[in-house]
């Protein structure tokens, strides 16, 4: 099989911006598939082309596409010419010798000027592969289906669909900043953002060396999985410890929770600007734990200025960590690891804060300083895949250093 044939869904619907889409998808493919042997990447009336070289690994090629948002499905397939009785010969051939009893053609004619309608070549495509093998048609429920889609200048068949992600390509949707915490919760919102088209970013708040280093090298492998999604990443890390050290000073305990999250948010606000991010993302869940009351979160969102998403808000623990082990994420999640949060943190934290008692427990801090101290240092590390590369370096981003 020389070729492999992807498909998606919500692309189709796109109106006048459907080829900035598409275009967008397959510049993503032909990335994802830069070390592999790849002659060609094309779109193709509805669907996209990748044209395999002759050492190609498909198991590589499936492992990719399986993770790029965009993709609905795929399919390992051959290439041959518009002509019914050379794609019946090829087909024969491919068959004969296939375990199966039941069998089916599902045509797809792209292209209306070809001469026969879609049902006419299944049924004499179908003819020609019941005489050679004895299988009987089933319409219904066949072991075994024949795709056939023909566009202008070109045919293809294959047998087999590997499902994609689906959603959108990754970038047309935007920039966005997600909090990674290194927990479970966190990577499955920054992946359900991914396939929304959001390019993503990614800031961790440490506590070392006050705590161990764990939850940094966590956070590390879990944006190296999660960039083989969108395929270039971005982590700022972010020492987190001296501005607990000032909270725990000046806020009274209760409060020191939602007053940690409250600047985590701003820090990661200042982040977000200097890269070009228009919303921030977290892993919240209502009621999870007790920053996460409906309380607590509304104070917690009002410390932003830009959007705040939590795409996992009403979703429940299994939920959400049937998805992590389906992303790869979950074995480095549960990790055991000492996160910032826990540092300094009050026996019966506060569940249902008030704006008014948050805003006067910040008047004692220099807020504006913490922030800009906590920017600055930050580390940045950036991810490339493929190659898994890791660039690093001290300071975070200025103004304009975009990825």
């Amino acid at each position: 099989m020389t070729s492999v044939i992807i498909h998606y869904q919500e692309l189709a619907l796109k109106g006048r911006n459907r080829p900035w889409f598409i275009s967008t998808l397959v510049r993503t493919v032909r990335a994802a598939l830069s070390d592999v042997d790849v002659e060609e990447v094309r779109s193709l009336m509805g669907r996209i082309e990748v044209r395999l070289g002759p050492a190609a690994d498909w198991s590589v090629v499936r492992e990719r596409l399986a993770g790029l948002p965009g993709i609905a499905n795929f399919s390992r397939a051959t290439h041959i010419v518009p002509d019914l009785d050379t794609i019946a010969d090829a087909i024969v051939a491919s068959v004969v010798g296939r375990p199966a009893k039941t069998f089916r053609i599902s045509a797809r004619r792209a292209d209306k000027r070809f001469p026969l309608s879609s049902p006419d070549i299944e049924r004499l495509i179908g003819r020609r592969v019941q005489d050679a093998t004895g299988w009987a048609v089933d319409l219904s429920r066949p072991e075994f289906t024949i795709h056939i889609e023909l566009v202008t200048n070109d045919a293809f068949f294959y047998f087999d669909r590997e499902r994609g992600p689906g959603g959108l390509p990754t970038g047309t949707s935007g920039k966005v900043a997600c909090l990674l915490s290194g927990g479970i919760d966190s990577p499955v919102a920054a992946w359900r953002m991914m396939r929304r088209g959001c390019r993503v970013y990614f800031v961790h708040f440490h506590s070392y060396p006050v705590l161990s280093q764990t939850s940094q090298e966590k956070v590390r492998e879990l944006v190296e999985c999660l960039t083989r999604h969108q395929l270039r990443s971005r982590l700022f890390l972010v020492p987190f410890a001296p501005v607990q050290q000032q909270i725990v000073v000046s806020v009274p305990p209760p409060l020191r929770v939602v007053i940690y999250r409250r600047v985590m948010v701003r820090i990661a606000e200042r982040l977000a600007f200097r890269v070009g991010a228009h919303a921030l993302v977290t892993g919240d869940v209502v009621g999870q734990v007790a920053s996460q009351t409906i309380e607590n979160l509304a104070v917690i969102e009002g410390a932003a200025t830009m959007p705040l998403l939590r795409p996992l808000l009403g979703f429940d623990k299994e939920e959400i960590t049937r998805e992590a082990q389906q992303l790869g994420t979950y074995g480095v999640s549960i990790v055991p690891d000492e996160d910032c949060c826990s540092l300094f943190t009050p026996r019966f934290p506060a569940t249902r804060a008030t704006r008014a008692a948050v805003e006067a427990a910040e008047a004692g801090l220099d807020m504006a300083a913490l922030v800009d101290r906590a920017a600055d240092t930050a580390v940045t590390l950036n991810f490339r895949f493929p190659g898994d590369r890791i660039d690093l370096r001290v300071g975070a981003a200025v103004q304009g250093d975009r990825q």
